[in-house]
């Protein structure tokens, strides 16, 4: 829907019937005609019965219903216009616009739609379904896309949702009133690599941002052990994640490239940020996917941190794209779109990582409901 200019109908009004009149009392319309409250109440399911007969509908109620044609709103006698409701209703409700661009569409798709208080803006009955005779089945969050993507309150909306078995859908407005929906659900990634093994410990050759075994036979081995590195001609090559995991473990020996002289751990990290300055955030995650068995590679040709695989990554395709966020991240929807946008482009499935006292795993999926 586009927003009107002014002196210009929004669509529908035009063409309205007349076929139930309701009187706007605060930020509520009320229908008093108990027949005809029946009537759109048994139609559709908008509205709370009143005590005694007569229909509340809220202020998104109203607007749809009203913009369909279905409803004329009176305030103090007089038929109160399309302008009047969207004032009304933007002066109570946060957020009215967005909200209703949901509620809009989700009425149009055939869904019985009920409004909630708190974090949840609606919950959503399969179609044919109805309120006290089916489970609602969706909980959806509506956000604009200027919003910003709070990691830990997504985070928690999926713990809800997953504890009573809904579905929980981001519904995201952007700036031409297009709707993308994002189905949301923790993750746990799980795979089948077993724990590290070397004939070692491995002598490792630091190289500035990368690292490197030089003895054939040791190269091999620790590659076979859990697929490490990669096989340059006779030579290992290392990330310096997967060097500073290998030295945590004790597998490897770190020895300057240049002057032969070991090195610990603590300077391997200094010399690691000084290149890559969240690669403490990234080698938690690292370290996290690997212990569930997860063989991870940098994701850099997709944008990500991680291309992470359940098995050999010579024998099958990278099932997830993992990127590593801190602990009460706070970032922007275009960022997260663009990201689910291209995991699906090259079918995988995209995992943000909260990475705090322990990682948790959220994933992101486009859907059409």
């Amino acid at each position: 829907m586009r927003a009107s200019r002014a002196g210009e109908p929004f669509i529908g009004e035009a063409s309205f019937a007349g076929r139930v009149t309701g009187d706007l009392r605060a930020d509520r319309v009320v229908i008093d005609d108990p027949a005809e409250a029946s009537a759109l109440h048994n139609r559709g399911w908008f509205g709370e019965p009143r005590p005694g007969g007569g229909l509340g509908l809220s202020l998104l109620e109203a607007v749809y219903l009203v913009e369909g044609g279905r409803l004329e709103v009176r305030r103090d006698g007089a038929r109160a216009t399309m302008r009047d409701l969207f004032r009304r209703a933007s002066a109570v409700v946060d957020q009215f616009e967005i909200r209703y661009l949901v509620y809009r569409d989700l009425r149009q798709r055939g869904y019985v739609v009920e409004e909630r208080e708190g974090p949840i803006d609606f919950q959503v009955y399969p179609r044919g379904g109805a309120p006290k005779k089916t489970p609602s089945r969706y909980w959806i969050v509506a956000r604009s896309e200027r919003a910003i993507f709070d990691l830990a309150e997504v985070l928690a909306r999926a713990r809800d949702a997953s504890a009573v078995r809904k579905s929980l859908l981001l519904a995201v407005v952007d700036e031409e009133s297009d709707l993308t929906y994002y189905a949301v659900r923790e993750a746990e990634p799980k795979g089948h690599a077993t724990k590290a093994d070397a004939p070692g410990p491995v002598v490792v050759h630091f190289l500035g941002d990368r690292a490197m075994v030089v003895d054939e036979d040791q190269a091999k081995a620790l590659h076979a052990s859990a697929f490490f590195g990669k096989i340059v001609g006779r030579r290992l090559q290392l990330s310096l994640l997967e060097t500073a995991y290998l030295l945590k473990e004790g597998l490897v020996e770190v020895r300057n490239a240049d002057t032969d002289r070991p090195i610990g751990l603590p300077r391997l990290v200094r010399e690691a940020k000084a290149v890559q300055p969240d690669f403490e955030l990234r080698l938690r995650a690292y370290e996290d996917l690997t212990a569930r068995g997860i063989i991870a590679k940098t994701g850099f040709k997709y944008g990500s941190h991680f291309r992470a695989y359940e098995g050999d990554p010579d024998a099958q395709h990278a099932k997830y794209l993992v990127h590593a966020l801190p602990q009460g991240h706070r970032g922007m929807w275009p960022e997260i779109s663009r990201a689910v946008r291209l995991a699906h482009g090259v079918k995988k499935q995209i995992l943000f990582g909260e990475v705090g006292h322990r990682v948790r795993y959220v994933r992101l999926e486009r859907v059409r409901p």
